[in-house]
């Protein structure tokens, strides 16, 4: 898909880690794009986004004020938009097990809603933002993303005739992202304590770049009905650690509630709906146009062998300590050194 000067494009949660690199992304290779809707609920980011995005040069951008937990302010925003990148949700685990119904609300009921305003407006791509952590969830944020995921999917069984589809992409922690583990022990080395909460933990990793190529890539191939998963590296939380503080102690502190000691991204129960791309796995619908055979004949995936399971222990792609040190200069802090 190749965005152009009749595009309109909508990004609920613009101002967010992801937005804010995904609008960078877009502006920087679509500058002639018509209109890109920064959807978000805090005034004070987009007043800060604002900033870096002046109405005098960036005229196409739009700062729509809005919470997907209303769904007659979505429809307002909406209006004459064909391209839908869902980024909004709440996402800190702790804060989940505390508030369950807030992330619901938004996590879930907003979904919901945002796919109600699409299928009554004239959208025609909509693609939303997973983690691995709706895969067998064991949190609560896991479990509102899970049937947030299941609302996108199933969303296109109520399209008709309209040129519209839905997608979804799964993916692991961003490096460099608020509240992930990198930035919190850059932030603790200079204590000279890095806590661990297992040593056996590990993690999937891929850069706010690659997230952003991924949603692209969806934009253009996604056929509606695909739940995305990208082949990334794994790294161990003890690794990560050493990479950033090989001087600090390293006391053990244990599992927090809603930890997994490995992610998943494709559970050995999914295995029977999924289909290799080459860069990304597939999770499909088990029928109608999307369903595994249809969709292997018409895109050249290959099905997955049965019990293939994608696991951040057991992926045999994990980052070294200088590969990891490498990569936090690269996207996270450029003059990097470790304590």
């Amino acid at each position: 898909m190749t965005f152009n000067a009749s595009s309109r494009l909508l990004i609920s949660g613009a101002t967010g880690s992801f937005g804010k690199a995904f609008i960078a992304n877009l502006l920087s290779r679509y500058p002639e794009i018509r209109r890109v809707v920064v959807f978000s609920r805090d005034e004070l980011k987009q007043w800060e986004l604002q900033q870096i995005y002046p109405e005098s040069r960036y005229p196409q951008l739009r700062f729509f004020l809005g919470d997907v937990r209303d769904q007659a302010r979505l429809r307002r925003a909406l209006e004459r938009v064909d391209t839908v990148v869902h980024a909004a949700a709440l996402k800190q685990v702790p804060a989940a097990e505390y508030n369950p119904f807030e992330f619901i609300r938004t996590n879930v009921l907003g979904a919901q809603n945002l796919i109600e305003a699409c299928l009554d407006s004239g959208v025609e791509r909509v693609v939303a933002l997973s983690t691995d952590k709706a895969a067998a969830p064991v949190n609560l944020y896991g479990a509102t993303k899970l049937c947030s995921d299941k609302l996108f999917i199933a969303a296109n069984n109520f399209v008709g005739e309209r040129q519209l589809r839905f997608s979804v992409v799964r993916y692991g922690n961003v490096m460099g992202s608020r509240g992930s583990v990198i930035p919190f022990f850059l932030e603790r080395a200079s204590t000279g304590v890095l806590p661990i909460t297992d040593p056996r933990m590990t993690r999937f990793n891929i850069s706010l770049q690659e997230g952003v190529e991924m949603v692209m890539w969806a934009l253009e191939h996604a056929r509606g009905g695909e739940l995305l998963v990208p082949r990334i590296p794994s790294y161990r939380l003890t690794d990560v650690a050493e990479a950033i503080g090989p001087g600090c102690s390293k006391p053990i502190t244990g599992i927090r509630p809603g930890e997994k000691i490995h992610e998943e991204m494709i559970t050995a129960s999914d295995s029977f709906s999924t289909v290799d791309l080459g860069r990304y796995y597939a999770i499909l619908p088990t029928s109608g146009p999307s369903a595994p055979t249809a969709y292997c004949q018409a895109t050249g995936a290959t099905p997955v062998p049965e019990g293939f399971a994608y696991n951040s222990g057991s992926n045999p792609d994990v980052l070294s300590v200088e590969q990891i040190r490498e990569l936090i200069r690269q996207h996270v802090d450029p003059a990097f050194q470790p304590v």
